[in-house]
């Protein structure tokens, strides 16, 4: 019995050294960056990291199509609706890529979904909110498809390949979700006071949460530190959170629109915008639903 004892343990030092060195292996090749493909060896939070990020990610893409989908019936113009069904479609299809990316790290598409709907994962809540005029319809492809591509396009660079690969796709698709989202609230922004004042209350419903799509604090944020050490994120929180009030303050200014953030300033001496997110512990989304 005391030599089995021996021979088990000796067996498990011996696992621990060659997890302990392929550990050292993998991450070798994550500094050199070198994509990590589905039949290599990867650490077992690496891929369970992975499976969360990209499953919640594709719910999000797919719970997204409804917010919007039900506006193409109520569209004011045949160009407008046009616009609409093929971001819609996009957006479906974005869920497909990721799904298919989720898949390669040993998770049916059944289990996924089968998470979604029984509330065990996660989606972003920003598809929670109500969108009562059309003016939220260019609110969110301006402001919701914008911060996602902020998140996004260093997602392009993820050690994971697949993840990596169906992120290029998906970037140049959110461009032109963005792009028309911000043209629809030109359109309104240069109308008449009415539909003017629709822009601003749309911005005002999804600045902040908008701001919010970053996730938390990096102080509070309990993957941020693994995700960027394996390369699967390039950018924390908030650094991404300041990228974004930094490219999208301007365009408010443009349109004529007021951000909706009384200490909104901007630092000379860095170069940048301070808010309110970045100046409070309480998250922004809390500051707006008066929590």
């Amino acid at each position: 019995m005391y030599t089995q004892a021996l021979d088990a343990q000796t067996a498990e030092a011996a696992a621990q050294l060659d997890e302990s060195a392929l550990e050292q292996r993998f991450l070798a090749r994550v500094d050199a960056e070198e994509k990590i493909e589905p039949k290599d060896w990867m650490p077992a939070r690496y891929r369970n990291t992975l499976i969360r990020q990209i499953s919640q990610h594709a719910h999000s893409e797919i719970v997204g199509m409804l917010p919007e989908g039900n506006w193409i019936t109520r569209a004011p113009t045949l160009k407008r609706k046009s616009i609409l069904i093929a971001k819609v479609q996009d957006e479906g299809g974005h869920g497909a890529y990721l799904y298919s990316a989720a898949e390669t790290l040993g998770v049916s598409r059944d289990q996924l979904v089968e998470q979604l709907l029984s509330g065990k994962a996660k989606y972003s809540s920003i598809f929670n909110y109500p969108t009562p005029t059309w003016a939220d319809v260019g609110a969110i492809g301006w402001l919701v498809d914008g911060a996602a591509i902020m998140n996004q396009i260093p997602l392009c660079r993820c050690s994971y390949g697949p993840y990596a690969r169906a992120m290029v796709r998906v970037c140049r698709e959110e461009s032109f979700h963005q792009r028309q989202g911000y043209d629809l609230m030109l359109h309104l922004a240069q109308g008449t006071d009415e539909q003017k004042l629709m822009a601003q209350e749309a911005l005002n419903r999804w600045w902040w949460p908008a701001l919010m799509m970053f996730g938390p604090s990096d102080a509070n944020s309990t993957h941020t530190g693994d995700s960027q050490r394996w390369k699967i994120k390039r950018f924390s929180n908030d650094e991404l959170r300041q990228k974004f009030v930094d490219f999208t303050v301007p365009q408010a200014k443009f349109l004529g629109l007021t951000v909706p953030d009384p200490l909104l300033r901007w630092n000379d001496a860095k170069q940048q915008h301070e808010f309110y997110a970045a100046k409070h512990s309480r998250s922004g989304a809390e500051h707006a639903d008066g929590r």
